[in-house]
């Protein structure tokens, strides 16, 4: 119904399409690195290069100095012109000729040693430079200076991580299907190097760097100005914090988003301009205890952060008060004990006793699965969470506990991601990897803000609220998976739905129609409208919208799009709102009025 080329137009040359005043006043920022490399290389080769100099200025000089004769038999010596031009293409083993007359028997003799000399001094000059390219500081400089500019050349937002370990996957993964860039700097060779292996659409510039460093955080684009944002995602806290430091020293105000395990490592963090830090055990903490409270609350919140690809998750059931059994007393375990422990839950807790914790009320024991389970009374437990860092044993875990109990609720922790399918087959009720755990979160941070808002306010609203809204989505998207954008009602933004939002009556519900079928309605759910100061949750559809609101959906691809069509289309706002259709182009559109105005004339 709507005018592509107008929509196209839009995309192409509507807010936010030409390039900022940053972008054309950027200059190059890493002469340091290039000149860093030139010196390296004269460096290297500057005493090969003394050698060929000094064998070709005496040899010139001894065909200069030894007498030559012409055919006559008459004094011919050689001038420099003729020396020079004979040693160019002898000494480079271009050719070999007698010129301007045949040499003399002295003059063969030195031309000979000539010959000599000059293999000799470009055997060296090649072997000196074979092993400069095999050098590990030249090449790393090398690549230093490749990779910032790559990072210069970049004309689109993108994000600096710093790490690629198991987060930094998922999330590179994830941003390159919402077509967002990114650079990585990882001490890893291994890992920089599957950057080129991975399937992504666009080039992510890699650098075998220290995180640690500011010049390589430099040299990442930390004050570039599409910079969008740093994430800290190495496996070291100390390396997290070095980053974070960095960032918020030599580039105050931009976001930072910090991966740690440790309390004391956040609250330094927190003290530098307050960056976005998560620690993957208090959040999943937090998200048992909405799981076992309100299993349809956290199906919507795994739902809205899931990873691009991840369907709706399966929604579990409420599980009856109880004691709870956790075997792994490590960070992970005591933040998950405490957790359940201040939401009023008894919790037993085994460790093989390789625990810190003088804690007298743990089970330290290193007996077998079955053994341990009856120690730790699993028969008369609702669940067990199987919280150790090795896989092989919180697998052997959850297999004993079902054994022993076949009622239990079982959670299991799992570390990498090879052990995916062997937790699949095991088919636990609640399966956490820290390194999703982070993913999930950084991706809502990344987001908009008014998402972050209405997934604080899910554990705020009942079982029967997050039911009704999960029904909605799953009515109008199916369980595929989801996106979520924002709207603006703006003049930039929207500027067809503008006439219509003055009127006083323009209802959400129908600016959500189909364009193709105005009967049915798009493929999205409004989850907020941001008016002001003021953000409405779950808006219904005879919500009256005004000039300047935001709105948060969430729904399909293709949903988006539609909307897309109706803010900047005049005629398909015609027909979505009113059910009218209307002439798309101008020149249809101008006609229809002229033979508009001959019938009422």
């Amino acid at each position: 119904m709507g005018n592509p080329l107008l929509v196209f137009w839009y995309r192409l040359f509507g807010p936010g399409a030409a390039p900022s005043a940053e972008d054309r006043d950027q200059a190059g920022t890493s002469t340091e690195q290039a000149t860093a490399t030139v010196f390296l290389v004269l460096r290297r080769m500057r005493p090969p290069l003394i050698v060929l100099v000094l064998i070709f200025a005496v040899s010139v000089l001894g065909l200069m100095l030894i007498p030559g004769r012409d055919a006559a038999g008459n004094p011919a010596p050689l001038g420099l012109l003729h020396a020079f031009y004979v040693m160019a293409y002898t000494a480079t083993t271009i050719g070999f000729g007698e010129l301007p007359h045949p040499f003399t028997d002295a003059q063969r003799v030195w031309v000979t040693l000539c010959i000599f000399l000059s293999v000799i001094g470009w055997a060296y000059a090649i072997g000196s430079l074979l092993a400069l390219l095999q050098d590990r500081s030249f090449r790393r400089a090398v690549a230093l200076q490749r990779f910032a500019r790559s990072v210069r050349r970049l004309r689109e937002p993108f994000w600096l991580m710093a790490g690629q370990g198991q987060t930094g996957r998922l999330l590179g993964d994830s941003l390159d299907v919402l077509r967002q860039r990114f650079v990585v700097v990882d001490t890893s060779e291994t890992r920089i190097a599957e950057l080129d292996t991975r399937s992504y659409h666009s080039d992510v510039p890699g650098l075998v760097g220290d995180p640690r460093n500011p010049g390589h955080l430099l040299a990442a684009g930390l004050e570039h100005p599409r910079c969008a944002g740093v994430l800290a995602l190495a496996e070291d806290d100390r390396t997290n914090l070095a980053v974070t430091v960095t960032a918020a020293l030599l580039r105050p105000g931009l976001p930072v988003v910090a991966r740690t395990l440790s309390r004391r490592v956040a609250e330094r963090m927190a003290a530098f301009a307050g960056p976005t830090v998560i620690n993957p055990f208090d959040v999943f903490g937090e998200q048992l205890r909405l799981a076992l409270q309100a299993p349809a609350g956290y199906q919507l919140i795994r739902w809205l952060t899931a990873l691009p690809g991840e369907p709706m998750p399966v929604r579990g059931h409420q599980v009856r008060p109880g004691r709870w059994v956790l075997y792994g007393y490590g960070r992970f375990g005591q933040e998950l004990t405490a957790d359940l422990r201040g939401a009023g839950l008894e919790v037993t807790v085994v460790d093989q006793g390789t625990t810190t914790s003088t804690d007298p009320s743990v089970i330290r024991t290193d007996e077998p699965e079955d053994q341990v389970m009856e120690r730790a009374e699993v028969r008369d437990a609702v669940g067990l969470i199987a919280a150790t860092d090795d896989d092989v044993t919180n697998l052997a875990l959850v297999a004993a506990a079902r054994r022993a109990n076949p009622h239990l609720f079982l959670v299991a922790r799992q570390n990498t991601r090879a052990s995916e399918p062997l937790f699949a087959a095991l088919d636990a009720d609640l399966v956490v990897v820290p390194a999703e755990v982070v993913a999930h979160e950084v991706l809502a941070h990344l987001g908009s803000p008014v998402l972050l808002h209405f997934l604080k306010e899910v554990p705020r609203r009942d079982e029967a609220w997050a039911e009704d809204v999960v029904g909605r989505l799953e009515a109008r998207c199916g369980r595929v998976p989801l996106m979520t954008w924002e709207v603006a009602l703006t003049a930039e933004r929207a500027g067809a739905l503008q006439p219509w939002l003055g009127t006083g009556e323009a209802r959400l519900g129908d600016l959500l129609r189909s364009s193709d079928d105005r009967e049915r309605p798009i493929a999205a759910v409004p989850l907020v409208v941001v008016r002001g100061e003021e953000r409405l949750v779950t808006p219904p559809d005879d919500l009256v919208l005004a000039p300047g609101d935001a709105l948060l959906l969430a729904g399909l691809p293709g949903a988006r799009q539609d909307l897309e069509n109706v803010l900047v289309d005049e005629a398909t706002r015609e027909y979505v709102v009113h059910g009218r259709e209307v002439p798309s182009g101008w020149l249809w559109r101008t006609l229809a009025k002229e033979r508009a105005g001959a019938r009422e004339g």
